[in-house]
């Protein structure tokens, strides 16, 4: 996926939590959609911060060595939510 679809990506997440979360009833299910919109908020800048270090540094082995690890833990943290997620609905 490049980076102008996973900027979209989280873009669209973002803004629907935080739809979600201005229009909660409860002062509770406010702050769980808000904990949902702040992550996908993290992870657009973490995508764009690492697009530009790869575009900057991208030729410096060390710096593509961590870039890459960067990136793992990214996916890491994504499969954490999507985990977190399914055991919400599953209740």
């Amino acid at each position: 996926m490049d980076v102008k679809s996973q900027a979209s990506t989280c873009s669209e997440h973002y803004n629907k939590w935080k739809s979600l979360a201005l229009s909660s009833r409860t002062p509770e299910d406010s702050r769980k959609c808000l904990e949902k919109a702040f992550f996908w908020l993290e992870l657009q800048t973490a995508f764009l911060v690492l697009f530009a270090l790869e575009k900057t540094r991208g030729s410096d082995s060390n710096a593509k060595e961590k870039i890459m690890l960067a990136k793992a833990r990214l996916c890491k943290k994504l499969a954490e939510y999507a985990k977190q997620t399914l055991n919400e609905i599953g209740g």
